[in-house]
C-alpha cells in the first residue's frame, strides 16, 4: 500500500508539472515516451510486486524531468532523466517477466512431480486389467478413426492463448496416454499441431510445432521414451472446421495426437 501510495503521488505531481510550461520537441517527446512507460508499470500489479523499487526510480526520474522542464533545466538535462525514468520501467517490466517464468516454472515442475506419482500409484493394477481399461479410454478419447489412424484431439482450451504452455486441464489426458504408452511399448505416435487463419502464417506455423512439441516433452519427462514419439506443425492447413466463426478457429487450434498400430507402423504424414 505504501508503494502505491508513493507512486500515485509521484504521477500526480509530474502531471501537474507538465502542465506548466511549454516544452522543445525533442524533450517534449522524450517526456511523453517516459510518461507512458511508467504509467504502463504502475499500473501492473505483477511489475509493482516483483519490482516495487524499479517503478518508484522510474517515477522519481520523471518527476525530475518534469521539474526541469517547468523551471531551469536544459532539453538535454530533461531528456536525460526521461530516459533514466524510461529505463528504470524496462528494467522493472523485465524482472516482472523474469518473476512469472520462474513461478511458472515452479508450478510446472510441481505438476510434473504430481503426474509421476499417480503413474506410480497405477501399477498397483494387473497389467491384463489395466490394458483392457486403458484401451477403452484411448478409444473413448479419439475423435475418429481416420486413414491416418486411430485420432485423439487436444483442444485449443489446454493451452494458454496464443501461447504453447499447456493448462493444468490437459494433465488428465496426457496421463492417461502415458499410462498407455507405458504398457504398450511397441506402439508408437505423432503429435500434429494446428492453428486457425488469424494472423501471420509463419508465426502460426512456428506456434503449432511449438505446441505439438510442448505435448512431447510432457511425454517424455513422464517417462516415454522420445525415440517414440514425432513431432510436426501444420499452423494453418487441414482446418477441420470455417474459420469464418470464432467457434469454427477454435477447432481448428488443436493438437493431433494419431497412435501407430500394434507393429509400431504410423500412417503417412499428411
Amino acid at each position: 500500500m505504501r508503494v502505491f501510495g508513493y507512486l500515485c503521488g509521484v504521477a500526480l505531481a509530474a502531471t501537474f508539472l507538465g502542465g506548466c510550461a511549454a516544452h522543445q520537441p525533442a524533450s517534449e517527446q522524450a517526456l511523453e515516451e517516459a510518461r507512458l512507460s511508467f504509467q504502463s508499470v504502475k499500473e501492473d500489479p505483477n511489475v509493482l510486486r516483483a519490482a516495487p523499487k524499479d517503478v518508484i526510480r522510474a517515477g522519481e526520474s520523471l518527476a525530475r524531468a518534469e521539474r526541469l522542464s517547468s523551471y531551469w533545466g536544459s532539453g538535454d538535462d530533461v531528456r536525460h532523466y526521461a530516459y533514466l525514468s524510461q529505463r528504470y520501467a524496462e528494467i522493472a517490466r523485465q524482472h516482472s517477466d523474469i518473476s512469472l517464468n520462474q513461478e511458472r516454472a515452479a508450478k510446472l515442475e510441481l505438476e510434473r512431480q504430481r503426474l509421476q506419482l499417480t503413474l506410480r500409484e497405477a501399477k498397483l493394477l494387473s497389467v491384463q486389467q489395466h490394458n483392457g481399461w486403458l484401451e477403452e479410454q484411448m478409444v473413448s478419447l479419439a475423435t475418429s478413426e481416420t486413414e491416418r489412424g486411430l485420432v485423439m484431439t487436444l483442444g485449443d482450451m489446454l493451452f494458454d492463448a496464443g501461447r504453447a504452455d499447456l493448462q493444468p486441464a490437459a494433465n488428465r489426458t496426457v496421463l492417461k496416454l502415458v499410462q498407455f504408452l507405458q504398457i504398450n511399448p511397441q506402439r508408437r505416435v505423432r503429435i500434429e499441431g494446428y492453428t486457425d487463419n488469424t494472423g501471420d502464417a509463419a508465426e502460426n506455423l512456428e506456434l503449432s510445432r511449438a505446441r505439438a512439441q510442448a505435448v512431447a516433452d510432457l511425454l517424455v519427462d513422464l517417462g516415454v521414451d522420445a525415440k517414440r514419439i514425432q513431432v510436426v506443425g501444420y499452423g494453418v492447413d487441414f482446418p477441420v472446421a470455417e474459420n469464418a466463426s470464432a467457434r469454427g478457429r477454435a477447432q481448428n487450434r488443436r493438437v493431433e495426437i494419431v497412435f501407430s498400430d500394434e507393429r509400431g507402423q504410423l500412417g503417412a504424414e499428411r
